[in-house]
């Protein structure tokens, strides 16, 4: 933990120029963990400078040499999985199975998208006209990620940068920083050079807002909330910086009576309830067709009483608590809106969990009857929140999935093919998941409408950080 207390700045552990600090807590138990340095502008300045440095020579590895490296960091992630495991467990309460089996397990599945991804792609290409079209690294970029999904963001934004040939300063989460911790170490291990990976601790509005300013930085990758990408936006606005953005989902998810009703509510419930509802993509709004309605509510009851709440250590299939008090609260007062909006409150309601005094823990909640204009169905919980709504037609359905500012996810749950296919082509979502279908790695990751823009994972992950150029007249 004593490396909480320093920045990694070309290929070292340094000392924050910055002398500010903030407490570490495990959400579980309310413990300290430790203590984070918080950087400043003066740290980017010194981590961008090291970055800028690197840039030189690593823009000039071969694809090859990239592919080796990639390779190597594929070996050491195995090797360490457990130790981001754990660590996401501590930090932000993640049950140690699922924190193993999703959440650190990204770290290997991701990285193979990259490096097929990257074994595929063709830097020189010679056009139709008889141009030549190149395609190089875009330069330093600074990358911001969030506390929910923590090496999984990281990996979908460091890698694809070392991919391409790229340096980068790395901003984790403030409030999740011993996984990147235990992730800087391993990329240290495998041998990246000096400069081409830093990392700076530090809040958003400083550290953030420093890189998205930074005139040598070239582009700008930030996964958070809506709020906080319009902000890395305008900040990078000043330099022209290419931008993308993974921000907030509001998912709908559609289901229609000749479904699998039993199968496919539980998967909803149990698709909603993962990583205790801290999802972007999280099928938050349950849309019913009227003549499965009641049926489907009790199923999705039961469901929500089945949903096990557990201590993060404990292996099993269980939820853990919330990341933070901060967020306890924000859910807590998102269900008492609920209520008072007039929805249905169907499992779950205020207040911990029996037995659960210490730690962040919330009730899985169902509401029913909840209108497309209520608060619960038009913004953002994270938290274990589910949103039942009845529709009548599919066009009606489809009309109410797309009236929202979100676009990141869709679900749909039907026995009908053909539906399916139509009811997908009309959803205006980024990613759309049939039957409880989960994305695979490889596969672009991203966003329409306010859920962002650009997309992660796999070869448009990895073009994202790569510039186009034509030459003319070459031999």
């Amino acid at each position: 933990m004593d490396k909480l207390q320093k920045f990694y700045i070309n290929g070292a552990w340094v000392d924050p120029l910055s002398s500010d600090s903030m407490p570490v807590m495990n959400p579980a138990t309310g413990a300290r963990l430790g203590t984070v340095a918080l950087g400043n502008a003066a740290d980017v300045d010194r981590a961008v400078a090291a970055a800028s440095a690197a840039f030189e020579s690593f823009s000039q590895t071969s694809k090859e040499e990239r592919l080796a490296l990639l390779r190597r960091i594929k070996a050491l992630s195995e090797a360490r999985l457990e130790d981001m495991a754990q660590a996401m467990r501590e930090e932000m309460g993640a049950p140690i199975t699922m924190a193993r089996e999703l959440q650190a397990d990204a770290a290997i599945g991701h990285l193979q998208g990259f490096i097929d991804a990257l074994e595929g792609l063709e830097a020189r290409e010679r056009l139709e006209t008889g141009d030549i079209l190149v395609r190089e690294p875009i330069g330093v970029c600074g990358l911001i990620t969030p506390w929910n999904w923590p090496i999984n963001q990281i990996v979908l934004k460091v890698l694809p940068a070392i991919a391409a040939g790229c340096t980068c300063v790395l901003k984790p989460s403030e409030h999740t920083p011993v996984s990147a911790l235990v992730y800087a170490d391993l990329l240290h291990d495998a041998g990246v050079p000096a400069g081409v990976f830093n990392l700076v601790h530090g809040e958003g509005p400083v550290v953030g807002s420093a890189l998205s300013c930074h005139p040598d930085v070239q582009m700008m990758s930030f996964t958070g909330s809506i709020r906080a990408g319009k902000a890395v936006t305008q900040d990078s606005a000043e330099t022209i910086k290419r931008v993308t953005l993974e921000l907030g989902g509001k998912s709908p998810n559609l289901v229609f009576a000749d479904c699998d009703l039993e199968e496919r509510v539980r998967g909803s419930v149990r698709d909603c309830m993962l990583n205790t509802g801290q999802s972007c993509d999280a099928p938050t709004r349950l849309l019913v067709e009227r003549s499965c309605y009641d049926e489907v509510l009790e199923i999705a009851r039961q469901a929500a009483v089945d949903t096990a709440v557990g201590d993060p250590a404990q292996e099993g299939d269980h939820l853990g608590p919330l990341f933070d008090k901060i967020q306890y609260d924000r859910v807590q007062t998102m269900i008492e809106v609920g209520i008072e909006e007039g929805a249905r409150l169907l499992a779950g309601g205020p207040g911990k969990p029996e037995g659960f005094e210490a730690g962040w823990y919330v009730k899985p909640t169902i509401f029913a009857d909840v209108r497309n204009d209520m608060r619960i169905a038009r913004e953002e919980i994270f938290g274990p929140v589910l949103a039942i709504t009845p529709f009548d037609s599919e066009d009606e359905a489809i009309a109410i999935a797309n009236d929202t500012p979100y676009g990141l996810a869709a679900y749909v749950q039907t026995g009908d093919s053909a539906r399916a296919e139509r009811v997908a082509s009309r959803l205006r979502a980024g990613a759309v998941h049939i039957n409880g279908a989960a994305v695979e790695y490889g596969t672009p990751f991203g966003g329409y409408k306010q859920s962002g823009n650009g997309r992660e994972g796999g070869l448009m992950g990895l073009e994202d950080y790569l510039e186009t150029k034509s030459l003319h007249g070459i031999f």
